[in-house]
């Protein structure tokens, strides 16, 4: 089990979940906190599509984030509003990456321009990066149609007991990342 210090308590972190919008630095948030945990990460973006941008038929894409979430540990990221409630009802620790729609935006396109041609690392093989005008409406209406209904289900699971750690900027994820790195060094060292 491992735990991370939050804001002067400790927290157990075996199932996480890092939501939020598209260039918000979900991927690269889940690749640094899985170094930090030894926890396996889980890139949805690379169990959803096919190649070619093909999405995967809704009966197999449910399936398939069945198993993700079924694990005793994991860390997932990845917005999926289908498949959202689930995610959050298996975690125990949701992070939600709220970080203004500029600097999204900003990031995606940043990520189209340096993966131009090339799949990510974080995409499913065959599904080269690309960025249209559909896909930046969607970055930038994303705050106004999802907030009011993620923090709903925030304060849901805060009230069932799960940790929601709220980040909106750069300086607070380098600080939760350094307390779950304090963390895990302190739990070695017992």
């Amino acid at each position: 089990m491992r735990t991370a210090g939050l804001n002067g308590g400790v927290v157990r972190m075996r199932k996480i979940a890092i939501i939020g919008s598209p260039g918000a630095g979900k991927s690269t948030l889940a690749r640094r906190l899985g170094q930090a945990t030894r926890i396996p990460v889980i890139h949805l973006d690379s169990l959803f599509w096919r190649p070619g941008w093909t999405a995967t038929p809704r009966p197999e894409w449910i399936r398939l984030h069945t198993k993700a979430i079924s694990g005793e540990e994991w860390i997932i990221d990845g917005h999926y509003g289908s498949t959202l409630d689930l995610r959050i009802q298996a975690a125990d620790t949701i992070v939600f990456l709220d970080v203004p729609r500029w600097l999204c935006l900003w990031r995606v396109c940043k990520r189209a321009m340096r993966y131009v041609g090339r799949t990510r690392p974080d995409m499913a093989e065959g599904c080269r990066e690309k960025l249209d005008v559909e896909f930046l409406r969607y970055v930038w209406g994303f705050r106004r149609r999802e907030q009011a209904g993620i923090l709903r289900r925030l304060q849901d699971a805060q009230r069932e007991g799960k940790c929601v750690i709220h980040l909106r900027t750069r300086a607070q994820v380098e600080r939760f990342l350094s307390e779950v790195q304090v963390s895990r060094v302190a739990q070695i060292r017992k």
